[in-house]
């Protein structure tokens, strides 16, 4: 059993990297490699997404890795393994993003990626901290894990998504924002579970068990 973190200079893997090789060895989910060769994620049985910054470098810092969006798309979508977005790597899932400019997603889940816009304007953009997750339904990559667990989020902008049922849970500030989506073998957080301790390992774990 492989699993893939998709290296595309978006910033640093490392403790990432150290989470799944932690929780792959709790729960037997075989070995995990940062790589940045399409040829490994052809290979890989789960995919991980990372992604720091803002949408349009990310977006076309992954295009410049020469096959690794074709790579991505033929294990994802017509190998239907396994896949996690995180951060940024969960908002190049939609249709579009609109930070600093209009650009084009993966379109995996339909939404659009737009700025945190908090009915009460003293609340700060960038969301950044601890917040309590509003789990929407169940999933088995969040077995274990409840309503008014907290996780990690640093981001200005979140996933607007089309189809509410694609939106596993939110986190309210100054109004629903979105920080998890999942449809079918896809999966995204926007919060960082790496940085998230038990929540964030428990939902690492989950993945690495994870049979769509």
């Amino acid at each position: 059993m492989l699993t893939v973190l998709v290296d595309y200079d978006s910033g640093n893997l490392h403790s990432a990297q150290k989470a799944f090789e932690r929780m792959a060895a709790e729960v037997d989910g075989g070995a995990v490699i940062v790589s940045s060769r399409p040829e490994d994620v052809a290979r890989a049985d789960r995919v991980v997404l990372p992604g720091d910054g803002a949408f349009p470098a990310c977006r076309r810092a992954l295009g410049a890795v020469d096959g690794m969006v074709e790579a991505l798309s033929e294990a994802v979508q017509t190998r239907a393994v396994p896949f996690m977005g995180i951060c940024v790597g969960m908002q190049m899932l939609a249709t579009r993003g609109r930070e600093y400019e209009d650009v084009a997603g993966l379109d995996w889940i339909g939404g659009e990626v737009v700025r945190i816009a908090p009915e009460d304007t003293t609340l700060k953009v960038p969301h950044m901290g601890w917040n309590d997750l509003v789990v929407a339904r169940p999933h088995p990559v969040l077995d274990g894990v409840s309503t008014g667990d907290h996780a990690y989020f640093v981001h200005s902008y979140q996933f607007d998504v089309t189809d509410t049922n694609d939106r596993l849970a939110h986190v309210a500030y100054g109004g629903t924002v979105t920080a998890i989506v999942a449809r079918g073998n896809v999966l995204g957080t926007q919060f960082h579970p790496e940085k998230s301790q038990a929540t964030g390992l428990r939902i690492i774990a989950n993945f690495l068990r994870w049979r769509p």
